[in-house]
């Protein structure tokens, strides 16, 4: 009878998480696909190319739109020294990002905000990483020349914004880095002047 008894609590037990497991793996894809961007990740060595070109110095403030499951804020704020400020719309990845930040120790360094990064406050920043799409890009590039401030710095990476020349380009990580106010033109024009 006790076997009995702890065989149900155990198939109950299961069965519960994985409901838990179910809805953690939905609110994952669902809420940021809502908003037009399903979550993506890219691999650390990236990033850290990413922030090396951009420049990225300590004591900086970095945003990462979109910051996922929190690993830019991270390596920026491990690695470069940077203070970090992730704009996350999905509820699971601010929670992964929170648990990533509190292992790593740099909780005196970076800040989680839940909010639709379209809509965010980036006037304080003086690095923007964004990993996005190009629709996506094109749609945030008015709202960043509106509110960041001259020399500050944009770093995208797989999508270049359409009517901005990039300051540099890394060719074999897709990385684009811009100068605020952003030059007019497009890659298209950067490659041109810089055609070897």
């Amino acid at each position: 009878m006790f076997l009995n008894i702890m065989n149900d609590i155990l198939i109950l037990a299961s069965f519960f998480f994985f409901i838990a497991l179910f809805i953690v793996g939905v609110l994952w894809v669902l809420v940021p696909a809502i908003y037009g961007l399903p979550s993506r990740q890219t691999s650390p060595d990236r990033i850290r190319a990413a922030l090396k070109l951009a420049n990225l110095q300590p004591d900086e403030l970095l945003y990462d739109l979109g910051s996922g499951d929190g690993r830019v804020i991270v390596i920026a704020a491990r690695e470069f020294g940077a203070r970090a400020v992730g704009i996350e719309i999905g509820p699971v990845q601010r929670a992964f990002s929170r648990l990533k930040v509190l292992y790593n120790g740099v909780s005196d360094r970076v800040r989680i905000e839940a909010g639709n990064f379209y809509k965010s406050d980036v006037r304080e920043a003086d690095v923007v990483f964004i990993y996005a799409t190009s629709t996506e890009v094109a749609k945030l590039a008015s709202h960043l020349e509106s509110q960041m401030k001259p020399g500050s710095r944009v770093v995208s990476i797989s999508a270049d914004f359409p009517e901005w020349e990039p300051t540099l380009f890394d060719e074999q990580g897709l990385i684009f880095v811009y100068d605020m106010p952003p030059k007019p033109g497009s890659w298209t024009t950067y490659m041109l002047k810089n055609v070897k």
